[in-house]
């Protein structure tokens, strides 16, 4: 979605300043803020690319008048709301709002040493492809002009631009269509149906655009942005490879329709 946690290229907000010798957390509540999203997120009702889209979806005063793990706790909210974990007439206050007897009844805590192994050992979201890769090292490429509704991992100032593909990083899970809600709490009738996550995968580009192509003539001439993108958002650049394409769905209204749909098919 365009939202404003998408600030890439964008004016007004000001430089990027460094806090020195800066702490992993500034306030104790925000070590309890990451402990209660790991420990809720191990129950396994929702995935990573959808609590980063809930995030994504605050308002946009909300986001940005919030602190980084404000935003963690208010994201939360709504994650443990959608997924009937959370009283929905008490979502303010999550430390009373959990629902003891809920019906399905709520799924065990995960205990920490299971909790710690599995953090220490990270979770692998590459996968075995389904096809080979579309795009080698060295090809010209051209991302999509898209304005998805759900999640997306294509930062708007990168749409619709030339770059070239420096790298082949294997298939991964989607983000996009992974981010759609949990299946369990829409039968539930805590969230709306809505299409179920899912990690199939899709081939994954590390692709190097050049600044002026992404900011305009007057960006910095020895500025090289690289970005990681997935299969669905690109397509052939050059002329001959284009005219070669177009018995695919390569008008990029279509296509960025289907990149959205196919988190929701």
């Amino acid at each position: 979605m365009d939202g404003v946690h998408d600030l890439g290229g964008m004016h007004g907000f000001g430089p990027v300043v460094l806090e020195e010798a800066e702490p992993v957390f500034h306030a104790d509540w925000e070590r309890r803020a990451l402990a209660l999203t790991l420990a809720t997120g191990a129950l396994g009702r929702w995935t990573i690319d959808r609590s980063r889209h809930v995030r994504e979806s605050l308002p946009p005063a909300l986001y940005l008048g919030s602190s980084y793990y404000e935003i963690w706790l208010r994201g939360l909210d709504r994650l443990l709301a959608e997924s009937g974990l959370l009283d929905t007439g008490r979502a303010a206050d999550i430390d009373d709002g959990l629902r003891p007897g809920a019906a399905p009844p709520a799924p065990a805590a995960v205990p920490w040493p299971t909790l710690r192994e599995s953090l220490e050992r990270g979770s692998p979201y590459d996968r075995d492809a389904d096809a080979p890769a579309r795009f080698a090292v060295g090809r010209r490429v051209r991302t999509l002009v898209m304005h998805p509704s759900g999640h997306t991992r294509l930062p708007r100032y990168a749409r619709g631009k030339v770059g070239q593909v420096v790298a082949v990083r294997g298939a991964h899970v989607f983000p996009d269509r992974n981010a759609a809600p949990d299946a369990a709490g829409a039968a539930r009738g805590s969230i709306r149906a809505q299409a179920r996550p899912t990690s199939s995968p899709e081939w994954l580009y590390t692709v190097a655009f050049d600044g002026r192509e992404l900011f305009g003539a007057d960006a910095d001439p020895t500025v090289t942005v690289t970005i990681d993108a997935f299969e669905p958002y690109l397509r052939p650049a050059d002329a001959a490879d284009v005219t070669a394409d177009a018995t695919d769905p390569a008008d990029d209204a279509d296509a960025a329709d289907d990149v959205e749909n196919r988190g929701t098919a």
